[in-house]
């Protein structure tokens, strides 16, 4: 009777049918549970029965979905999966931190600022850790930089690497301090080192006052440079460098001292 109608009413009876009769089996198997645990109680010789009757899963017919007609489409197919939100910044990570995201998140304060490592004691280790993220491990609350997928470590992001450099002295603020792994702790010391030889960072210089004292000959650490001698033919300008001959007395001395060991 189904088939002699037309093709989209054929394929909406049956999946009225398929669905009407998977209602019908799911009510019967819980019917028949409740019977089961009502006798089980009344009569314990059939408990045992009825108890691995209760634990068989119900399998329920699967809705498969027919072949849709040209003109009407019943099936709607699957979805894209949505991107991987860190690809949005992968290629340019400075824009991440001028971002309404980042604000909520941190403000105007840097990332490092209140993280706390998980460790034993009040007294926190003297060193990081090597790294937080060990293939597809990652260790309890990992540093600032590795917790945070949309921060990463660039030459370009001057925002972020100068939240870890020291407005005063121009130095690299020690990892013990920011709480950044040995490993970011790196690729932050060869970031910056770039992003100053680009002329992207500033770097001090200390200021030297040069005066004429120090290239003058009568500064005291500069000694004065004897006269030239009268030499003679054959003299050699320091007396060190001609003949010199040993007192015969001191030979003597010395002689009679290792005697026994001079042949």
């Amino acid at each position: 009777m189904i088939c002699s109608l037309p093709e989209p009413t054929a394929i909406f009876m049956r999946r009225l049918l398929m669905v009407i009769l998977q209602t019908y089996v799911e009510k019967m198997a819980a019917s028949m549970q409740f019977i089961c645990r009502a006798l089980s109680r009344l009569t314990p010789s059939i408990s045992h029965s009825c108890r691995q009757y209760t634990r068989l899963p119900v399998r329920t017919p699967k809705v498969l979905c027919a072949a849709p007609h040209p003109a009407h489409s019943y099936c709607k197919a699957a979805e894209a999966p949505d991107p991987d939100s860190r690809s949005r910044y992968q290629d340019k990570p400075w824009k991440y931190l001028e971002s309404e995201e980042y604000v909520e998140k941190y403000g105007n304060e840097p990332v490092w600022t209140g993280y706390r490592r998980n460790h034993k004691g009040g007294i926190p280790p003297q060193k990081t850790r090597k790294t937080c993220i060990r293939g597809d491990k990652v260790c309890g609350n990992p540093c600032p930089i590795c917790r945070d997928p949309h921060i990463r470590v660039h030459p370009q992001n001057v925002k972020l690497l100068q939240q870890f450099i020291s407005p005063s002295t121009g130095m690299v603020y020690d990892p013990s301090r920011t709480g950044v792994c040995m490993k970011q702790q790196k690729k932050l010391n060869e970031a910056i080192d770039t992003a100053r030889d680009h002329g992207l960072l500033p770097f001090q210089i200390p200021y030297v006052d040069f005066t004429a004292e120090d290239y003058s000959n009568t500064h005291p650490a500069v000694g004065s440079t004897p006269p030239a001698l009268s030499l003679t033919r054959g003299d050699s300008w320091y007396y060190w460098y001609q003949e010199i001959m040993p007192d015969e007395k001191e030979v003597a001395k010395v002689k009679k001292i290792y005697k026994d060991y001079l042949k």
